[in-house]
């Protein structure tokens, strides 16, 4: 039976911990909510200069001597963000974390925001902004998602190119200052941990960490419709997106049962009638993503220029077919594959870790491998086919890139 630990401190910052006896390591996961939705209008990318320029020296150590520190402690990291958080996790030894979340505590506290290294943290996002066009299945996502969700929930993290270059480091300073402090702010522990002890360091690290709440960005519709790009390439990249259930929504399972029956493994359908019969797509798959308020299911296929058409018109046929049936063999097999991913995701402490900090933003509490277990166990198929009807495949967000546009009559069609 897992156990989990919370402590919220006064300053809005959330502590929550599971110790795993198994295990000789210790995962981190410590969000902050400054992300790219919070990108002030004409500093697009600010959240993702920032998420680098935060590395490049803290606490009084020089770039080189932060990473050394790090590297001394045996410490995996990587920071990442998204739409809502800054996200940061790391690995180590379980007697390591200690002096892992000091170092970490310099960066939320005592970065040191150089004028010297900002050029090259901006020009590091502004090459992964360019690098989307070199890899146009990640940008035709991006996209999509940019056309999906509400603005800005769903804006490209890396910006625009324009708002890039007239960036300054006052500019990204000045978004830290307005988003980056403990208010909602999570740090997840998991593995070989002494709960007690990560208890006093945070506090004593971060407990008289301040500043002003952040207000959430104010949203508008998103843009929706078909969007062609044209692109002369050997091949064309489809997307399309359509509505589903936030992960606190009591529908979430069905929702994952519906994605892995289209997009798990070999026998999902969109697999099968798409690759396997009609060879039309080198990748077919749908995935479920959700933001806290927001969900839908993507849908990505890549093909030749002249099988796109034929791609596009069975893989809408194969998402709207799910509405007339799954079968008994479809859903035992569709419930294994999840709990099969949940058995690995529980030998994994950055897993666990991340899944803590997931599951306080979404439902402000803790879910046991067992409870997820349990609830994959309970999805049946009636549960299924209503999930399908109050969400069916329609009203879908389309994003092509290839050399020609495409009839997308199908996505009409009843």
């Amino acid at each position: 039976m897992e156990q989990f630990h919370i402590k919220e401190l006064s300053n809005g910052l959330t502590l929550l911990g599971l110790r795993m006896d198994h295990v000789s390591s210790a995962a981190m996961t410590l969000v902050v909510p400054a992300g790219a939705s919070r990108d002030p209008e004409g500093s697009e990318g600010a959240a993702a200069v920032a998420c680098e320029w935060l590395f490049r020296g803290a606490g009084g150590r020089d770039t080189r001597q932060f990473n050394d520190a790090l590297d001394c402690l045996g410490c995996q990291h990587s920071e990442t963000v998204n739409g809502e958080h800054l996200h940061f996790s790391t690995v180590q030894i379980g007697r390591n974390l200690g002096e892992v979340l000091r170092i970490y505590a310099d960066v939320l506290r005592r970065p040191a925001l150089q004028e010297a290294t900002f050029g090259p943290c901006k020009g590091l996002t502004l090459q992964d902004l360019a690098s989307l066009d070199d890899e146009p299945a990640h940008k035709c996502n991006v996209m999509l998602r940019e056309k999906f969700y509400p603005h800005p929930l769903g804006r490209c993290v890396y910006g625009q190119a324009e708002s890039l270059r007239a960036m300054g480091p006052g500019a990204v300073r000045g978004h830290l200052r307005r988003c980056f402090g403990p208010w909602e702010a999570i740090l997840a522990v998991a593995g070989n941990i002494d709960w007690s002890a990560v208890c006093d360091l945070a506090e004593g690290l971060l407990g008289d960490w301040s500043a002003d709440p952040s207000p959430r960005p104010g949203t508008r519709g998103p843009p929706g419709g078909v969007t062609h790009v044209r692109k002369e390439s050997a091949q064309a990249h489809i997307a399309l997106a359509h509505r589903s259930v936030p992960v606190h929504d009591e529908r979430y399972y069905a929702a994952l049962v519906v994605e892995t029956v289209l997009s798990g493994g070999m026998g999902g359908r969109l697999y099968t009638e798409v690759r396997e019969k009609r060879g039309l797509a080198y990748h077919v798959a749908t995935r479920y993503h959700s933001l806290r308020d927001h969900a839908g299911l993507f849908t990505y296929a890549g093909t030749r220029p002249d099988q796109a058409q034929q791609t596009f018109d069975v893989t809408v046929h194969e998402l709207r077919r799910l509405g007339e049936g799954v079968a008994e063999d479809e859903l035992a097999r569709a419930r294994t594959q999840l709990k099969s991913a949940i058995v690995m995701q529980g030998e994994s402490t950055l897993s666990r870790s991340s899944s803590l900090a997931s599951d306080w933003y979404h439902l402000r509490r803790l879910r046991s491998l067992k409870e997820l277990s349990d609830a994959i166990d309970k999805v049946a198929a009636d549960d299924v086919m209503d999930y399908l009807r109050a969400f069916p495949a329609e009203d879908f967000t389309v994003l092509i890139i290839g050399p020609q546009p495409l009839d997308v009559g199908a996505i009409a069609e009843q």
